[in-house]
């Protein structure tokens, strides 16, 4: 007689979610993508009327902590006024929506197997991301030829855009196979026999 553990259980109905409702879970993808983009949008919207408004100088010499501050709490309120509130609207509408249809025999297995309780979250690796950015973002900046040139030089749109292109670098040279990686292992999960 095997006894089998909480964690085990939830890895098969994981697998077994999955396979059921892969769809799902490509279209979660694209949702976040989308989502992604938007927020970047909506930032460099703000960086623009936040200049043209004069809430910030244009040049960094000019910048004070009080500007820094006020910038912030601006980007805060507006990324949660455009993106943050209408994406959990969306996604809580969505989620019951779909969650509802499913038979009643189906959400009570993926309830009893802890579909989504127990298991420990862990995040780490969040500064080892930042440190990657920051490594992209001094090569832009020296590959642009502005090693050498003062801060009080740069306009807040270089500093911006510096640091969205190396954003978007680090997401293209990690991402494409962490997401290839990622697509692989879930066809051999979702090929294995239960």
């Amino acid at each position: 007689m095997t006894v089998e553990t909480e964690s085990e259980t939830g890895e098969k109905i994981w697998k077994k979610f999955l396979r059921k409702h892969w769809k799902a879970l490509v279209l979660f993808v694209v949702a976040a993508i989308l989502v992604c983009i938007g927020a970047i949008y909506v930032y460099l919207w703000f960086v623009e009327k936040a200049q043209l408004t004069g809430l910030v100088p244009t040049t960094l010499n000019l910048w004070t902590m009080g500007h820094l501050v006020t910038f912030l709490l601006h980007v805060i309120f507006w990324e949660v006024l455009l993106i943050g509130v209408p994406v959990i609207v969306a996604a809580g509408a969505v989620w019951w929506l779909w969650w509802k249809r499913f038979p009643d025999d189906e959400r009570e297995e993926y309830r009893r197997g802890h579909l989504f309780g127990t298991r420990s979250h862990r995040s780490e690796g969040g500064e080892g991301i930042s440190f990657l950015v920051f490594i992209v973002f001094i090569i832009k900046v020296y590959r642009d030829g502005n090693w050498n040139a003062p801060f009080a030089t740069w306009t807040f749109d270089y500093l911006v855009y510096s640091c969205i292109t190396a954003l978007i670098w680090v997401l293209i040279i990690f991402g494409i196979p962490i997401a290839i990686g990622g697509i692989l292992w879930l066809l051999y999960e979702m090929k294995k026999k239960p």
